[in-house]
């Protein structure tokens, strides 16, 4: 039998949580609440729920940063709230940020559990590695099933760590992972802490996959100690070039 799905509501309108956990248990979800996002991170890291209701608007932290700050250390999907007018910019930044669902409220608790269900599936067909390709770029695509990456003509076999490491980075290209988020997902929560054992890795896939380690177009870092996989195409922009250069002739 399957386990029921963990939901974390992150609420601080106590009206408004209690209706949501009181709908969600009646639905067979295992709920779990917060009032605030400093609380909702700390039981995010606990249980690993598989997906996230989110409030925008909440003291000390909004939704936003507590977005950014979850999306270091999961994946799960993120569904926010919000109870003022919602602008165009304000859904375009909680998408940026790694929301999957943006809606206002009053809600509407059968449309709620609607969103729910459909980002669950979808996370579940990733879990279940129906993924079978991530691909940032046009030229780079990393086939998961046998840990290979292609990088235009090149082909490049990866160990079980280096996939799930540049996997993982590639999955949140252009989003900045702080050492402790890589450590937490790829080695578990027991190795946060141990920086070094990123950088070993980073540098070992530089080694692998860049055209010059020193100088890496691909796997870019922070000076505040955070990685990224760059989504910009260095291939396709040498074609570019390259197609651009013979209309000149």
């Amino acid at each position: 039998m399957q386990q029921p799905w963990r939901v974390l509501v992150i609420e601080d309108d106590p009206d408004v949580l209690r209706m949501i956990l009181m709908m969600l248990t009646k639905g067979g979800y295992e709920v779990a609440s917060a009032p605030d996002a400093l609380a909702g991170l700390r039981v995010a890291y606990k249980i690993r729920p598989h997906a996230i209701i989110l409030d925008v608007m909440m003291p000390d932290m909004d939704g936003f940063e507590a977005c950014r700050r979850l999306r270091e250390m999961t994946d799960a999907p993120i569904l926010f709230l919000t109870g003022k007018a919602t602008t165009a910019e304000d859904v375009v930044k909680g998408f940026d940020l790694g929301a999957d669902e943006y809606m206002t409220k009053p809600i509407k608790f059968g449309e709620l559990l609607s969103r729910l269900r459909v980002c669950l599936r979808r996370a579940d067909a990733a879990l279940d590695g129906n993924v079978k390709y991530l691909s940032p770029t046009p030229s780079v695509i990393l086939d998961c099933a046998r840990r290979e990456l292609l990088i235009g003509e090149r082909r490049i076999y990866l160990r079980p760590k280096e996939y799930e490491v540049l996997s993982l980075l590639m999955h949140f290209a252009g989003r900045v992972l702080t050492p402790d988020a890589i450590l937490h997902r790829v080695w578990g929560p027991e190795r946060v802490g141990d920086p070094g054992l990123v950088k070993q890795y980073i540098y070992q896939l530089r080694q692998k996959i860049e055209v010059d380690p020193r100088e890496p177009d691909y796997i870019q870092s922070i000076p505040s100690g955070g990685y990224y996989f760059s989504t910009m195409d260095p291939v396709a922009l040498i074609v570019s070039q390259d197609e651009c250069a013979g209309t000149r002739h």
